[in-house]
């Protein structure tokens, strides 16, 4: 029996959307890029037609992605499949719609099957490492998505994956290191807003989102990005961190300490009867 479906997320806004622990965690599809793995699709002709261009089998799929039709489109990615059982391409998409509706035994072996007919398939070997880190296996997610950047060391999204797995498996400086080198090459990475149908997905869920959002600051303080600094440390403040003074002795924060905005995030809070508190 089914479970139930996964929650397809096609926007993020100005955070990242981390749910509470327990909660159904958050897939976000992107498309490689460069080089974006994808059948050739029919252009349309400019010349006048007697009506509109039919869709082909992949783009009536790709459709049902879009709409969150997961049922529908792993249905057609089936059809594909079957027609074309040497394309990797299709084998991960057909993995991604069994993805969202919580199959993960066969999304991985469906990843796995296109992995095998193309070993340089950078998506299917991240989305095998999504699979792992949704079951909290984050040593074996970190090993897939560090053999998806021995593949493609240009995509931002290998190494912010790889941050979070560090990050889950406790291994904080590394993650630092991982989400350093995903705004080196997009500096506005955790800002996008993904709503393409693509081929990697990416779950950014974590427990400790305090602890998080302080990683994030010291990440973005690292690259001069005060402004985003600033809106995660106000974050991890929010959520509770009880380590944000920390960011004073912290040299990754010294470009951000003197601004007023920092200086009274960090100040010491005054309970009542007028106690400083550190």
């Amino acid at each position: 029996m089914r479970q139930a479906p996964m929650a397809f997320v096609s926007m993020v806004l100005l955070t990242v959307a981390v749910p509470l622990t327990g909660q159904t965690p958050n897939l976000i599809q992107k498309e490689s890029s460069p080089g974006f793995r994808g059948t050739e699709q029919t252009p349309v002709s400019a010349a006048p037609t007697a009506g509109p261009r039919q869709l082909g089998p992949e783009e009536k799929a790709d459709l049902f992605m879009a709409r969150k039709e997961y049922r529908e489109a792993e249905l057609a990615y089936k059809d594909l499949v079957d027609g074309n059982p040497g394309n990797a391409v299709y084998l991960n998409k057909l993995g991604i719609a069994l993805h969202q509706q919580a199959d993960l035994q066969h999304a991985l072996k469906c990843y796995q099957r296109a992995l095998k007919t193309d070993p340089e398939y950078a998506d299917a070997q991240n989305n095998i490492g999504t699979i792992w880190y949704q079951r909290k296996k984050y040593g074996r997610a970190i090993k897939a998505y560090q053999k998806a950047l021995k593949i493609r060391d240009d995509m931002p999204i290998l190494y912010s994956n790889l941050g979070y797995a560090y990050f889950g498996d406790k291994k904080f400086e590394e993650a630092i290191a991982a989400f350093r080198r995903t705004l080196s090459l997009d500096p506005e990475f955790f800002e996008h807003n993904s709503s393409r149908t693509g081929s990697l997905l990416q779950d950014r869920s974590v427990s400790d989102r305090g602890r998080f959002y302080f990683m994030l600051a010291k990440s973005f303080a690292e690259a001069g990005n005060v402004e985003r600094s600033i809106l995660y440390l106000r974050k991890a403040k929010d959520e509770g961190y009880k380590a944000l003074a920390e960011a004073k002795k912290d040299p990754a924060f010294s470009a951000v300490l003197k601004d007023p905005e920092v200086q009274n995030l960090l100040a010491p809070k005054v309970e009542d009867g007028g106690v400083a508190q550190p």
